[in-house]
């Protein structure tokens, strides 16, 4: 979602065998639907929710995707959920193949430049009065803009929140140190490292269902509570390196599935809870059908670009899409609207990508953890969402 992005071609060391390498051609068809269902989530969002319309686009997929497939509504978890499998496939590997050290310089590298370029965007366009903020905060005071730029105003109370998709970031840093902390374990009884995660999660869950609202921490809930869609997508790593048996992988994804039931039951999504388990169960089933599918389709000009863009998509595109819908809408209609912020969206993210967040991975990783750290890898997967 945003989801750092890791190589298609996961390659594990030597020993032990089960972290073989492998290759997944069809990587860039789940980057490029999970970004585009992402975009398609905030869009259909403000037009419903908060603008009180529709547009003939949202009626579609309501109609094919929501009310006839069952999946949760404004496709709200689809993307994030995409990012988030995606994430657990193709990092497993670089945890065990890298140091540390590397590793995290290499996921730094990936995320933090466009992160830092946009939080500040985000709070130039709030100090300006062109856009609003993602919570229920007014105005952004210099401190709190500092927070932002570490991700820490999602811990406030209330949460003072300048650029709302990235709290998905927070999700994904604890999964990489997670996954450093247990490396050990990864290498030698891989599987316990997501059942543990499982548990982790559930505990974590279950304090904040049990304990007074005053003494919790709202933010730890939604990471506990989509922390296992991560761990799906390392199981299903798991299952293409035949690193367990059948059995074994089946009951580690069964307890992901139950962390997730329980966070349905206690809210932890805010998002509501039609569909959303079996949302959950068609993406990971969709990941392991088209991750290693090679197609003309996957290879394609349009489906790379959106791949390979994705990370800045995701984090550029609600900076501009509620000020351009505002102000082409009444003029031009929806439809037009939608597709002037595409436009501008596809201009500033292509921007940011050749000019900032390729040169600027690059020159972190090569700076602070050498060339052959998985940062200097120029195909990754970005966060989500």
């Amino acid at each position: 979602m945003s989801p750092a992005r890791d190589s298609d071609e996961v390659t594990a060391p030597a020993r032990p065998p089960r972290l073989r390498s492998i290759r997944f051609p069809g990587l860039d068809v789940l980057r490029a639907v999970a970004v585009l269902a992402v975009v398609y989530s905030h869009i259909s969002y403000y037009l419903v929710d908060d603008v009180g319309g529709t547009w003939w686009v949202i009626d579609l997929v309501t109609t094919t995707l929501v009310d006839h497939g069952g999946l949760n509504h404004h496709l709200s978890f689809v993307g994030v959920a995409f990012f988030m499998m995606l994430t657990g496939l193709v990092s497993t590997a670089s945890v065990a193949r890298h140091s540390p050290r590397s590793f995290l310089v290499g996921r730094a590298a990936r995320l933090l430049p466009v992160f830092w370029l946009s939080i500040f965007a985000a709070v130039v366009l709030v100090r300006l009065g062109v856009n609003g903020m993602f919570s229920q905060t007014v105005g952004i005071s210099n401190a709190e803009a500092a927070m932002s730029f570490v991700l820490g105003g999602f811990f406030l109370r209330p949460e003072v929140v300048v650029l709302g998709v990235t709290w998905t970031l927070i999700v994904q840093f604890v999964f990489y140190g997670y996954a450093v902390a247990l490396r050990r374990v990864l290498t030698t009884r891989p599987v316990l490292v997501p059942t543990i995660g499982a548990v982790l999660c559930w505990l974590v869950l279950l304090y904040t269902d049990l304990v007074p609202y005053d003494w919790t921490v709202p933010m730890l809930d939604k990471i506990a509570a989509t922390l296992p869609t991560v761990f799906l997508g390392q199981i299903a790593y798991f299952a293409f390196a035949r690193a367990a048996s059948w059995r074994v992988l089946v009951a580690a994804a069964l307890a992901q599935f139950a962390v997730i039931q329980f966070a349905m039951t206690v809210d932890a999504f805010h998002v509501g809870q039609r569909g959303h388990l079996w949302t959950v169960l068609v993406l990971i089933v969709a990941v392991v059908l088209i991750a290693p599918t090679d197609t003309a389709f996957g290879r394609s000009r349009v489906v790379h670009w959106l791949a390979t863009r994705s990370y800045t998509i995701y984090l550029v595109h609600t900076l501009v899409l509620y000020r351009i819908y505002e102000w082409v809408e009444p003029h031009l209609g929806p439809t037009v609207a939608v597709a002037v912020f595409a436009l501008v969206v596809g201009i500033l993210s292509d921007l940011v990508y050749r000019y900032v967040e390729t040169p600027a991975s690059a020159w972190i990783a090569k700076r602070f953890a050498g060339s052959g750290s998985p940062g200097a890898d120029p195909k990754v997967t970005p966060p989500a969402a």
